[in-house]
Order: structure tokens, then C-alpha cells, then sequence
């Protein structure tokens, strides 16, 4: 008898234990703050952003480079963060802002009016995207502000191989205020149609419209091909602006890539001056020698063609090294080397030394740090 009341002592002392921890347990989460991943993640919203800073010196004072100009010190590129909700059916959002020297560019691409284009241009913020979307089966609707259909690199660093943006990433449009409709005809072709302000411009800036038109095909998940067409009038230069484009990559191992890229464009003015025309190629070879390590090639040529003038004949090279000690950072450090067929061309291609001097060849290299989150 006094064995079983021992007995049923333990076990009553052990069942208030094992109670009063549980509370305990319950009690902590109860009191525990959620985490904003855990907030975002039962909401379906995305949030991912990124850091770039770098050091970049050049030996020319160059028109035909968008982000990589003269600054010759440490500089904070980019600074972003993304905000989504896109759901697979349905109405969703997107909003993506971009801080440092490069929201200056992106600022000063989307006005239309040279008076606008000052104060822009000096703004470090930039709202590079910020739209409404709807989808519905193989159907998706966008209204607001993105990214454009045309080239093989974007305004993000976190998208491209190199440090520096190609000569036919200048002559391209970085944004679109407008309205698209991407249609995925199969696992195969999707077809993309738009109507947007002007080139790069937002509403406020200009009434003249740009209709682009995309079309993807991906037969398989080594080979892509991506067509792009822009036609409408550019206010900021006075005319009619057409831009066809093409991207074709090709993976042929998991740590071995090929790009081509081609533009044709042509710009007429409401003046009746000569058209201006552009066309040019570039090649990328990427290449990953492990996890960490990887280089990135690139070579191309432009020639702008306009009447009463010879031909401008604009190449580079550029070669990358990126080292990833974790999945989450990226230094990369780039030489470049630009030539010209003239010393001093017209319009886009002027190109000037330090010392105001004519000069028809260039050196940069840069240094660049890139944390990803």
C-alpha cells in the first residue's frame, strides 16, 4: 500500500512537470514577437533586395557608357529593394526601388523633356518599377512601370555577368510607363504586346506612345531565343524611333554559356535632318569553374551611320572575374577596353580624355562588391 501511494506521488509530481513546462512553452510563443519572413511568407508578398558598391577608374570621358562613367572613387551603385505579390491567378503587384548613383541615370532616362531632365538626373531614388498585374490561365496583364522587353542585360547588376553595361545596352531603353500583355502560347512561345509613354519615359513627361512587340521561344532549357521590336516617337529627340532586337543564348553545359545580341535602330527627326542609324553585335562567353569562381567575356562592335557623314565604328572588350566565397556576395573585378574608327565622331560617340584631348581608344577598370538578400 504505501508502495502504490509512492508511486502515485511520483506520478503526480511528474505530470505537473510535464504541465507546467508545456505551459511554459505555450506562455514563450505566445509572447514571441512573429519575424517579418514569417509575415510576408504567410502573406504570398516576396521581398528580396541587393547592395552593390564599387571602385571604377577610367582614362577617357566617354558618351557611349551608361552606369560605368568617370568617378574615380569608391561609389555606391545600387542599393534596392523588391516588394511582391504575384500570385499564379489573379491580381498581384510589384514595386522595386533603387538608391545610389545609378538612380540618377535611371531618373534621367525616364523624362522626356530636357528642363525635366536636370533635377532628375540629380536624385539618388528612383522607383525603377512599380506596377499592377493581373493573370488569368496563359494570360498576364501589366499596368504601371517595368523593365524593358529589349537587350541581354538589365539596369540590375544582380542579372548581368560584368561590372560595366555593352555599347548596345546604352542605345537601348531601360523602362517602360505603359500597359503589356504577355500571352504563353505554349511551354515553348510566349508572345508579348505593349503600349508605352514614349521610350523611356513616365506619363507626366510626354503624350507621345511606343508600341512594342516580344516573342519567346524556349524549345528547351539549354537554348532561348528572344525577339523584341520598339517603334514610336521619342520626344526628347524630336522624332520617330525604331529599335528591332535580338537575344539568343545558348547553355551547353551547367558551367559553360554562350549570348549573342543583336540591334538595329533608327532614329528620324521631326526636322527633317538625316536619320540617324545604329547597328551592332555582342558576344558573351560565362563561364563557372566551381562555385566560387567564374569569368565572364565579352566582345562587340556598333556603327552609327548618318547622311552627310561617314560611318562611327565603335568596339569593346571586356573580361570579369567573379569570386562568390558564399551564395550570397560577389567581388568582381573588370578590365575593359574601348576603340573607335574616329577620334572624335558625332553625336553619341564623342570621346574625350582627361585633358578635353580627342582621343579614339579607352581603358577602365573597376573593382565591385555585390551582396544579394
Amino acid at each position: 500500500m504505501k508502495n502504490e501511494s509512492k508511486f502515485l506521488v511520483a506520478a503526480s509530481l511528474g505530470l505537473l512537470a510535464v504541465t507546467s513546462t508545456a505551459f511554459a512553452e505555450d506562455e514563450v510563443k505566445a509572447t514571441s514577437a512573429p519575424t517579418l519572413g514569417s509575415v510576408l511568407e504567410a502573406s504570398g508578398i516576396t521581398a528580396t533586395g541587393y547592395v552593390a558598391a564599387s571602385w571604377y577608374t577610367q582614362d577617357t570621358n566617354t558618351h557611349v557608357h551608361q552606369f560605368d562613367t568617370l568617378h574615380e572613387t569608391f561609389q555606391l551603385d545600387q542599393a534596392a529593394v523588391t516588394l511582391a505579390y504575384q500570385p499564379k491567378e489573379g491580381f498581384g503587384a510589384l514595386v522595386n526601388v533603387v538608391g545610389g548613383q545609378d538612380a540618377k541615370v535611371i531618373n534621367g532616362a525616364t523624362y522626356g523633356d530636357t528642363s525635366a531632365y536636370a533635377l532628375a538626373h540629380e536624385s539618388t531614388l528612383a522607383v525603377a518599377q512599380a506596377y499592377v498585374q493581373y493573370v488569368g490561365g496563359p494570360v498576364t496583364i501589366m499596368a504601371g512601370k517595368f523593365t524593358t522587353l529589349a537587350g541581354a542585360e538589365v539596369f540590375a547588376p544582380t542579372g548581368n555577368t560584368n561590372y560595366s553595361r555593352s555599347l548596345l545596352f546604352f542605345n537601348e531603353p531601360l523602362v517602360h510607363t505603359g500597359v503589356r500583355v504577355a500571352v504563353a502560347a505554349s511551354d515553348m512561345f510566349t508572345i508579348t504586346g505593349g503600349i508605352n509613354n514614349g521610350w523611356n519615359y513616365d506619363s507626366s513627361h510626354t503624350s507621345s506612345k511606343t508600341a512594342e512587340l516580344g516573342l519567346g521561344f524556349t524549345p528547351s532549357k539549354k537554348f532561348s531565343l528572344l525577339a523584341a521590336g520598339y517603334s514610336g516617337e521619342d520626344a526628347l529627340a524630336g522624332g520617330k524611333k525604331t529599335l528591332v532586337d535580338l537575344v539568343a543564348t545558348f547553355n551547353a553545359t551547367d558551367s559553360l554559356s554562350f549570348v549573342l545580341s543583336y540591334d538595329n535602330g533608327k532614329q528620324d527627326f521631326d526636322d527633317n535632318s538625316p536619320s540617324y542609324k545604329w547597328d551592332g553585335i555582342a558576344g558573351y562567353v560565362n563561364v563557372a569553374f566551381n562555385d566560387q569562381w567564374r569569368l565572364s567575356l565579352r566582345g562587340e562592335t556598333l556603327t552609327a551611320k548618318q547622311s552627310g557623314s561617314s560611318d562611327a565604328k565603335y568596339s569593346e572588350v571586356t573580361a570579369t572575374v567573379g569570386f562568390a566565397p558564399v551564395k550570397s556576395f560577389e567581388f568582381r573585378a573588370e578590365v575593359r577596353s574601348d576603340m573607335s574608327n574616329k577620334i572624335s565622331g558625332t553625336g553619341l560617340f564623342n570621346k574625350f580624355n582627361d585633358a578635353g584631348d580627342p582621343t579614339d581608344s579607352g581603358t577602365e577598370l573597376a573593382l565591385k562588391a555585390l551582396y544579394k538578400f
